[in-house]
């Protein structure tokens, strides 16, 4: 049993990695994110038996910026084989009033734990996610060797990260695979997303808002074809490679808004407005993930409907808690 040193372990991505790590008994998982343990409504991983996360989970609250020492400590201890890095700030539109914040967890941190883990003969490999949106507005086929060229202080700030890495690739062999993943979504994501948010305006009858009238195109995958995605490259990736997660086509917010009303059977043009659109936002994020599929045999396998649908139950089942909790990004130094 190998031990799997999950950062950002609250994150929606991170938290279905640690489900996905858990569903077998290869590995023993160690969480560490800078906020406390969230509850089971965002926590998909809470809701396995008590046995295997008492036997194979530990969770730590630890900040990648504040307490890198503490950290490191931490990773003196356990050793773990694999280091998966979900830990940054990740939204766009508050990283224009704030992007020396962005600068510091995306990049600095980035570059000082790279640093460190470089030098421990114990990883086997670093598995660091990043963000499409380093490629701005993707047009025609997007291969993982094309230009980045970021739009936002939060793509910028990742593109720069994955440089600091790559650094360390070159010149001392760092174990690293890096992932890009399109737009993730499914059960238990903030709820501030526009594919949450809309089934909630939905159940208590409020109104969407469409950022540009909901035009941009996205490539929506569900979050556990991506944690496949990235526990492949985890054990077989190529160090030095970025691997694409993604579908073959992508789609308009508005349309799948559209689906979304339909499956509720609510009217889309009445339950929606359009509004201005975020600074800097890209018309579209649709890459090529032919290397993924080719080395890993990794595709993806939930269906946009067969998504939809288990966010629509999750949103059920706990509406008791949702509805208690604010819909608006929450924004943490």
């Amino acid at each position: 049993m190998k031990t799997v040193l999950v950062l950002g372990s609250n994150s929606f991505s991170g938290q279905d990695f640690v489900d996905l790590l858990l569903t077998d008994t290869d590995h023993r998982v160690v969480g560490v994110s800078r906020s406390p343990e969230k509850s089971s409504v965002f926590l998909s991983y809470l809701g396995r038996n008590p046995g295997i996360l008492a036997d194979r989970f530990a969770f730590h609250q630890l900040d990648l910026n504040d307490d890198h020492e503490r950290l490191f400590g931490l990773l003196d201890e356990v050793k773990p084989a694999y280091v998966a890095n979900f830990a940054a700030q990740s939204e766009v539109a508050p990283s224009w009033q704030h992007p020396e914040q962005w600068a510091m967890t995306n990049v600095v941190a980035i570059a000082r734990l790279g640093n460190y883990l470089r030098q421990q003969s114990w990883l086997e490999q670093y598995v660091h996610i990043s963000s499409p949106e380093a490629y701005g507005t993707c047009e025609g086929v997007v291969t993982e060797g094309h230009r980045d060229n970021p739009s936002t202080p939060y793509a910028a700030s990742k593109s720069a990260g994955d440089l600091f890495l790559a650094t360390y690739v070159k010149q001392y062999g760092f174990p690293c695979v890096t992932i890009r993943a399109t737009n993730v979504y499914g059960a238990h994501q903030q709820l501030f997303k526009i594919i949450p948010r809309s089934a909630i305006y939905l159940k208590s009858r409020r109104t969407i808002e469409l950022h540009g009238g909901g035009h941009a195109v996205k490539s929506y995958i569900h979050i556990r074809d991506v944690s496949r995605g990235e526990l492949a490259a985890m054990h077989d990736g190529t160090p030095g490679e970025m691997y694409h997660l993604s579908p073959t086509e992508g789609v308009a917010v508005r349309d799948v808004v559209r689906t979304i009303c339909d499956a509720a059977g609510k009217d889309f043009d009445e339950s929606t407005r359009a509004v201005d659109e975020r600074p800097g936002q890209d018309k579209a994020y649709v890459i090529d993930s032919t290397k993924a599929r080719k080395q890993f045999g990794w595709r993806p396998e939930v269906s946009l409907e067969q998504g939809l649908g288990e966010v629509f139950e999750w949103v059920d089942r706990d509406w008791g808690r949702i509805s208690q909790l604010p819909l608006d990004y929450q924004h943490k130094p």
